[in-house]
């Protein structure tokens, strides 16, 4: 389990700086988020929200969200479905993933080979990496749980 400490503390800060306040709503929020092992949907996170504190509507997520990225404490991560997901960004960690196209899966991988090359070919090319997303899509190699949690999905 992530120390969602420094999350918490670079959001306070973020807030400070810009003026704005730290509100019960985005308190509540916050806390949804960072306790989703998940990456989130608008969906999924306005649902946890509102067993905390019924009464948050879609337009507070999505501005909350923002709010969250433009911190620096949430990536934004669309996986080819037409929704966006959030993921927390915790200092130091990186990750890729693979996403089944039929279920949607999402794994998450780390490969220092992968990184390696990736720094390798940037400089044959004559660039300096600064980040990067590698997203893999295929498909789940285990049909019958992969058509189980498609029908959940539904």
């Amino acid at each position: 389990m992530q120390n969602h400490t420094p999350l918490r503390e670079q959001l306070s800060e973020h807030l400070r700086q810009n003026g704005l306040k730290n509100t019960r709503q985005r308190q509540v929020i916050l806390d949804a988020f960072l306790s989703s092992e998940r990456h989130m949907a608008i969906e999924e996170l306005l649902a946890a929200v509102q067993n905390r504190m019924s009464g948050v509507g879609h337009a507070t997520i999505y501005r909350t969200m923002k709010l969250f990225t433009e911190a620096g404490i949430a990536h934004e991560r669309r996986f080819g479905d037409g929704q966006t997901r959030y993921e927390p960004v915790f200092e130091g960690e990186h990750h890729d993933h693979l996403i089944c196209e039929k279920c949607g899966l999402i794994v998450e991988f780390e490969d220092q080979l992968i990184e390696d090359r990736q720094e390798v070919i940037a400089a044959s090319k004559g660039f300096r990496l600064t980040s990067h997303q590698h997203d893999i899509f295929g498909h789940c190699l285990d049909t019958a749980a992969c058509a189980a949690r498609k029908r959940k999905r539904r």
